[in-house]
């Protein structure tokens, strides 16, 4: 039986940069917006607002320049205002083809917000469309706060959209403005829609305020919706839209009558991207993106998928090109350990084995985060053994920071036997140790690798004398790995998980 097709909207360039304190750049808006055509190959973007600002002009001239270069115009859309006609002309300067009119989808908003009578909305309306149609543009209408209109005002949301049908428009957009809905209520709503307006194409614009977009969204997939409004990440006003990861993941579990064009392993490289961009960090526990949803904590959980893999789900890593990790701290066991090992090519005895995970979960009850990469260490000092050899020390440095004065270092290091000492300013302290380093490395033509992350944390409740632990997240061409340093002085606690990194290169 040929699947039914759901059109996908990525929204996160528009109602995704209302998330607080998020703006991309013109550069960013772009690279974005390429990812998610060719490389995820969502439908269409929403990218911008009409009228917002002379930055956002630029960026979507800068995107429907790209996009007409490469055939995706049709599929660029913005918002757009029912303002006489300012934002079609807004859209015709920046070389749009497609606006989502944003009309009022209740009776409270018309009344309280315009202060005009549904008569005179529709009028206004029509005057829009009828404007985009001469200029080339194709309509779609967006119902602000449609839910609230079909709990509160069906009589009016009905009258409106007898109206809109006989309009030239592509799609009605259904968006749950303020994130009210409940699954019953997406069932009952989108379906009596549906079967009123059987050959009108209805989009639906799931928010998140009560947790409950993706669960909206699989309602209104399984009643026969033609289009879904998502972000990556969840990202949008409030507690955010329905994220694009977690509705892909469940329509190909859940609906299998149903088919998207998504791509589901570059979900995950979007994904880092766009927190990158917007510096809104992804939880830890986000489905499908998050960094610990792979990850089995318990041994008894590690242990059993070693036995016909009974810890998994049809959510399974590779899906997204990520990979099942198992964690290590206090509720480790072996086969946790032995699973690590086995990425690093170690292998140990029972009774070496039962020493190591000891002194893993020794570490997980002071509350000490423990690593693959941090397995030789332990393996070393617990067994007392040469297994691990540091073949790169950093022997001394001196570190100045004056005011006026650019921050500099001063280091002494030694790489397999050979010292070698170098100066360099940066923009801190740390920096300029990393760019003595680099100097260091450069003279023997070796390459470091690219440092992506850095985090600094103290246990909650301590004070400005507690120790503090960094964690740097580093990227090679085969792989990203973590290291950790633990010092009360914040930059040495750097230094400390930079020399480990250098051991494991």
């Amino acid at each position: 039986m040929e699947k039914r097709k759901i059109e996908i909207m990525d929204t996160t360039l528009r109602d995704g940069e209302q998330t607080s304190g998020v703006s991309f750049s013109i550069s960013e808006k772009l690279t974005i917006s390429q990812l998610l055509i060719e490389e995820l190959h969502v439908d269409r973007v929403e990218v911008a607002s009409a009228r917002v600002s002379d930055g956002e002009f630029q960026a979507v001239k800068t995107i429907t320049d790209w996009a007409k270069a490469n055939g995706h115009i049709n599929r660029i859309e913005v918002l757009s205002f029912v303002d006489n006609g300012v934002s079609i002309d807004w859209m015709i300067n920046a070389g749009v083809k497609v606006q989502n009119l944003l009309t009022k989808g209740s009776l409270n908003h018309l009344t309280y917000q315009l202060k005009k009578t549904p008569e005179q909305h529709f009028a206004e309306i029509k005057h829009v469309i009828d404007l985009a149609a001469t200029n080339g543009i194709a309509t779609n209408v967006y119902l602000e706060d449609w839910s609230n209109g079909m709990r509160n005002s069906p009589e009016y949301v009905i009258q409106f959209l007898d109206f809109l049908v006989t309009q030239k428009i592509e799609r009605i957009l259904l968006p749950d403005t303020l994130g009210i809905l409940t699954p019953t209520e997406t069932t009952q709503f989108i379906s009596r829609l549906l079967k009123k307006y059987p050959t009108t194409h209805f989009d639906f614009h799931a928010h998140n305020d009560y947790d409950l977009g993706t669960a909206n969204v699989l309602e209104a997939v399984k009643v026969g919706i033609h289009g879904l409004h998502l972000t990556v990440n969840g990202m949008g006003e409030r507690a955010g839209n329905a994220a694009l990861a977690s509705v892909i993941a469940v329509i190909k579990d859940f609906a299998p009558e149903v088919d998207v064009s998504v791509k589901e392993s570059s979900i995950y490289k979007v994904s880092k991207l766009v927190e990158t961009f917007s510096g809104v960090r992804i939880p830890t526990n986000k489905p499908v993106v998050g960094d610990n949803v792979f990850t089995q904590t318990a041994g008894i959980h590690a242990d059993g998928d070693n036995k016909n893999n009974l810890y998994f789900n049809d959510l399974l890593p590779e899906r997204f090109g990520r990979k099942r990790q198992y964690a290590l701290g206090k509720t480790s066991g072996k086969a946790n350990i032995e699973k690590n090992l086995l990425e690093l090519g170690l292998r140990l005895n029972d009774e070496d084995l039962k020493k190591v995970t000891q002194r893993v979960i020794e570490l997980g009850d002071r509350k000490e985060t423990v690593t693959k990469e941090d397995l030789p260490y332990i393996i070393s000092d617990v067994l007392d053994s040469s297994l691990y050899e540091e073949k790169v020390k950093v022997d001394s440095y001196v570190l100045t920071n004056s005011m006026g004065l650019r921050p500099s270092a001063t280091i002494a290091v030694t790489i397999e036997g050979e010292q070698f000492e170098e100066n360099a300013q940066g923009d801190g302290q740390y920096d300029a140790f990393m760019v003595a380093l680099t100097k260091v490395y450069g003279k023997n033509q070796r390459t470091l690798p690219k440092l992506i992350d850095y985090a600094v944390r103290i246990a909650p409740g301590s004070n400005s004398d507690a120790l503090c632990e960094t964690i740097i997240t580093w990227e090679i061409p085969s792989k990203i790995f973590i290291t950790r340093g633990l010092d009360s002085d914040q930059t040495v606690s750097a230094i400390k998980a930079t020399q480990k990194m250098l051991n494991i290169i």
